[in-house]
Parts: C-alpha cells; structure tokens; sequence
C-alpha cells in the first residue's frame, strides 16, 4: 500500500521538485501501533535533487485527533511540521551510515519511500501530555469521567488535610521547624 508516497527518484532532473500529499485516517491505518488514528494533515514537500544526494523539506500543516490524558475523551489538536532530511547516495555496500539527519542509499536505489519521514514528523508533533483541558480546549473534556475519576480516587483534598491535622505524627514533624 501506499504507493504515492514512494518517489521514483532517478527520472527526476537535477533541481527542486514539488509533492503534496494529504494524510487522512487511511494513512494512520497502514501503522499498526500509531498515536494518532485520525486526523487530516496536508504535506507539501520540495525535494532538491543533486549529483549526490537529495534534500527533503516537508512542511505541513493540519489537526490529528488525540485522546486525552485525563478524561479519555478524543479532542482535536493542530500540529505544524517543518522537517528536513538528507539522503545521499554512495557506492559502498556497507549502508549503515544512516542517521537521525541523513539517509544513505545504495547508488542502486531508484525510489525513496517518504511515508515512514512523514509518518514519524507526525509523531513528533504529538505533544508529550495530551490534555483537552486546555484553554479553548474545554468544550471536548469529559466531565461525566472526571467526576467519576474524582469519587474513584477515595479521598478529595480536605480529607487529606483533615487527616493530616488530626494526625499527632504530622505535629511532631511540624515542632521540628
């Protein structure tokens, strides 16, 4: 599958070249443990190709769609990509050269594959909490799983500061001040 993201690299002239793609949920299909399910993301990529080696630059712009941290409720989040990446090509059959930068490549190749480069841009612009309460964010929170979270949880903060002052330990702890 995916098929249109692969580049056919080797009939391109020496120059820039332009690609766009729009990501729907059919491309976080293919990705069997993805973060992201759903989300319509649209890419413009320029690649530069030179004698030696090609230049990848990948813009995009669009939202995916994110579960929540707190409530599990699923919300909208807008995410902004600008990525580049270098492939070069050498003659050597040892490939293990590639870095987080550069992609090297047999001189044999003639595609690239950029939807694994795309795929993991995405990914990277997933923020490291996921919460939808936010500012501007509130109207998807969950209060209904909040409130049960909340009598859940056993204790709420005054009974924790209840306990705490009718505990003889904690006013020995607080004398040695």
């Amino acid at each position: 599958m995916l098929q249109e993201y692969r580049i056919p690299f080797v009939g391109l002239k020496l120059g820039t070249h332009q690609f766009n793609y729009k990501i729907d949920s059919r491309f976080f299909d293919e990705f069997e443990y993805s973060l992201v399910k759903t989300g319509e993301v649209s890419i413009d990529m320029e690649l530069t190709k030179q004698e030696t080696m090609l230049i990848l630059q990948f813009t995009g712009k669009g939202s995916i769609y994110l579960t929540c941290d707190r409530c599990v409720s699923e919300f909208p989040s807008v995410i902004n990509i600008d990525e580049r990446q270098i492939v070069k090509f050498t003659e050597d059959e040892n490939l293990e050269d590639n870095t987080d930068e550069v992609i090297v490549l047999s001189k044999n190749e003639h595609e690239i594959n950029v939807a694994p480069l795309i795929y993991e841009y995405i990914n990277l612009a997933v923020p490291y909490f996921n919460r939808c309460d936010e500012p501007g964010m509130t109207e998807w929170c969950d209060k209904e799983m909040l409130d049960k979270l909340e009598k859940l949880s056993g204790s709420s903060a005054e009974e924790t500061e209840q306990n705490s002052v009718a505990d003889p330990r904690w006013e020995a702890l607080k004398k040695i001040k």
